[in-house]
Formats: C-alpha cells, sequence, structure tokens
C-alpha cells in the first residue's frame, strides 16, 4: 500500500504543474486626484460664470413716465377770499312834494333812467294859476314901488309909506318865485342815474307830501361790494390798509363775468359781537349792471402785490410726514426731493412756494412712482385755462 502510493506521488512530482490563475487585485484611485478633479472643477464653473455675467448687460431701472412743469416768477397779489353781497350805489325814494292828480307816467317799469329824465307830470294847472296870479301881483308892487321912489326924491312923502311899498315888492316877488317852485315841482323828474323799480301809482292817483314813494330808483354804476373780515386777519389786513395796491376783486361765483377791481371804500371801526368780523366796502365799477344789488358774490381782498414770487402747479406739491416737498427734476432726468413752504394759490393752479429756483423743472403728475434719483421721462405740462374762478 505503501508502495503504490509512493509510485503515486513519483507520477505526481514528475508531471508538468499547472499554474493557478492569480487574483487581480483593483488599483485604488488616490484621495489627492479627487481633490484635483474639484478644484478645476470649482475653477471651471467659475470661469465660465465670469464670462456669462461679463457678456450681460446690466439691469436698468424703469423709466417712469411723468408730466414736468417750469418754475416761473411773476407779481401776484397777497389777498384774503370772503363772501359778500352787493348794494346800490345811491337809493333814492321819489316822493311828491305837492298835492295833485298824476296825468302822465314817462317810464317804463324796471328801465335805466338819467339824471334829469320825466318820470310823473302832477296836473300842473293849479299851480300855473296860482303862479301867474302871483306874478301880477309882484308887477304891480313893481310898479308902487317905483311911484313912492319918485314920490321919496322930492320928499312928499312919508319914509313909512316908501318901506311899505318896498316890503310889499319884495313879498310879492317872494311868492312868485314859491309858486315857480310848486309848479316845477309838478314835473317829477329823475334827481340820479339808475334804475327805476316797480311803480307805486298809476295815472289818476292823488299824490302828496304824506303818500307812500311813487317809485324808487338805484344807482348801479358804480355799485357797493359789502364783505366782511374775520377778526384773526385784522393783523394783517392793519398791516396794509392805505396802502396803493389794497384793492377789492368782485366776481361772481359761476365766472360769467370778468372780475372787476374797485377800491376799498370803508372798513368799519369795531369787531361785530357775536360773528367776530369786521365789516368792509368796496366801490365796485358797473358799467354793464351786471352786478345787483343784494346778489351774492365772491370778493378777494387784495393787500398788496408781491414781486416776482416763485410759482409751480399746485399739483406739484405734495404732503409726507415731513411737510410739503415737490420733486426737482435735474439734468441727466433724474428726480430729486426738495422740501417748500407753499403760499398761496394764484389763478387757480398756481401756488407760490419756497424752496425752488426760477426756471428749474418740477415734477406735476406722477409722483407716485418715483424716489430720489429715480429716473423719468418727462413731458410737458398743458396748464388749464380755469376762467375766473378763485380759490384760496
Amino acid at each position: 500500500m505503501n508502495i503504490v502510493q509512493e509510485e503515486e506521488r513519483r507520477v505526481v512530482a514528475k508531471a508538468p504543474k499547472v499554474a493557478k490563475p492569480r487574483r487581480t487585485r483593483r488599483q485604488s484611485i488616490p484621495r489627492w486626484a479627487y481633490v484635483l478633479f474639484a478644484v478645476l472643477a470649482v475653477l471651471i464653473l467659475l470661469r465660465t460664470f465670469q464670462r456669462g455675467v461679463g457678456t450681460l448687460k446690466p439691469a436698468q431701472a424703469p423709466v417712469r413716465p411723468v408730466i414736468v412743469a417750469k418754475v416761473v416768477t411773476k407779481d401776484v397779489p397777497l389777498y384774503l377770499d370772503e363772501i359778500g353781497t352787493c348794494a346800490a350805489y345811491e337809493t333814492v325814494l321819489v316822493q311828491a312834494q305837492i298835492n295833485g292828480v298824476i296825468i302822465t307816467r314817462n317810464f317804463q317799469d324796471g328801465s335805466d333812467v338819467k339824471k334829469g329824465d320825466l318820470l310823473f307830470t302832477i296836473d300842473p294847472r293849479p299851480f300855473q294859476a296860482a303862479l301867474d296870479q302871483a306874478k301880477a301881483q309882484a308887477e304891480l308892487d313893481q310898479v308902487t314901488l317905483k311911484r313912492q321912489e319918485g314920490l321919496r326924491a322930492r320928499n312928499v312923502i312919508a319914509q313909512q309909506d316908501y318901506d311899505t311899498a318896498l316890503a310889499n315888492a319884495q313879498k310879492s316877488q317872494a311868492a312868485t318865485e314859491a309858486a315857480q317852485v310848486n309848479l316845477d315841482w309838478c314835473f317829477i323828474k329823475s334827481p340820479i342815474n339808475g334804475r327805476v323799480g316797480l311803480r307805486n301809482v298809476d295815472v289818476g292817483n292823488l299824490v302828496g307830501p304824506s303818500t307812500p314813494p311813487l317809485v324808487t330808483i338805484l344807482g348801479l354804476d358804480p355799485i357797493y361790494t359789502d364783505f366782511t373780515v374775520a377778526e384773526n386777519d385784522l393783523p394783517l389786513v392793519r398791516k396794509y390798509l392805505g396802502g396803493p395796491n389794497t384793492k377789492v376783486q368782485t366776481y361772481l361765483q359761476d365766472g360769467s363775468i370778468t372780475p372787476r377791481t374797485g377800491d376799498l371804500y370803508f372798513i368799519d371801526n369795531a369787531v361785530q359781537p357775536g360773528s367776530g368780523t369786521v365789516k368792509a366796502r368796496g366801490v365796485t365799477p358797473n358799467p354793464d349792471r351786471a352786478l345787483w344789488p343784494s346778489e351774492f358774490v365772491r370778493v378777494r381782498f387784495i393787500l398788496d402785490i408781491l414781486k416776482n414770487a416763485t410759482l409751480v402747479p399746485s399739483q406739484a406739491v405734495q404732503v409726507s410726514q415731513s411737510g410739503p416737498f415737490v420733486f426737482v427734476v435735474k439734468p441727466d432726468n433724474t428726480v430729486d426731493l426738495r422740501p417748500v413752504k407753499p403760499g398761496q394759490r394764484q389763478g387757480g393752479d398756481l401756488t407760490v412756494i419756497d424752496g425752488v429756483k426760477p426756471d428749474e423743472t418740477v415734477v406735476v403728475t406722477g409722483q407716485l412712482a418715483l424716489a430720489p434719483g429715480a429716473k423719468i421721462a418727462p413731458q410737458p405740462h398743458v396748464a388749464q385755462d380755469h376762467g375766473n374762478s378763485q380759490s384760496r
């Protein structure tokens, strides 16, 4: 058994040996290679991003379309706006001075009359007869006086007779003049230029000094403008009262007439109890009779004229928590916020302000979308015609 096993070992030892396949080892990548790869990737991405940013245009803020206007300077009034009424410049109640019957009426109710125009005629016949009688008596007394003068020159009459004749001549002359006045009063004429109202009597009525007025005549050119000044405004009024620029402008609320400028005629010397106002009155030209007595009107009490005042459209002035401001346009079409001090409105859409310079440009509309430094596309402002409307 051992011999056989020994023989097999020899055979096996003599047989060629077959090489066993060797296991292939997986080759590992070093860590520094991964780090190098990551660094290169970051550099490539960064370079690509820089090139992309360089090729893109920078984003621009949107350009805002706005309406702009130039700052202007001109002379404007310093004023107070009030409510007033008109009053007739003259009021005449035409009254009969003698007793008699009206025989003619020579006007139309509501018509314009001139001074000296005949209005009514009272029956003149009784007064003409009285005048004729007075003239006859005056002539007789004059003849008697001349006769007495001749006799007195020859010293054949007493001084008393001459004095009586002289007195009678003077008395009859006075009676003649009185009769002439009564006859003239038969022809009732207008004492002023004005407009007559509704007559109170007709032809055939018996009138006299004790009867109601025959008609009322109102003088309408010029016309009074009555208004009041608040007690709080009195210091300002007193400052300019009596100055050369003090005027009273009168106009209607509906703008149907051009504002009419007159002079200050009267200002009261005391404040009215309860109302806290002072009465004032102006004299206003009224050649076309457009203003009527007791009509409500708007009054602009001009105290002075401000020379070279700075004006901008009132829409340009905005109000923030810090106060009023405007946006001023720079030469590069960007805007700057500028605090201002508003004044009075002028011409309906212009406001006197302090804080901008002449010939600067301000934004009129579109301020809500703006901020300091914003870019704008300016369009010119077209001023609107406000007619005769005037606001505080």
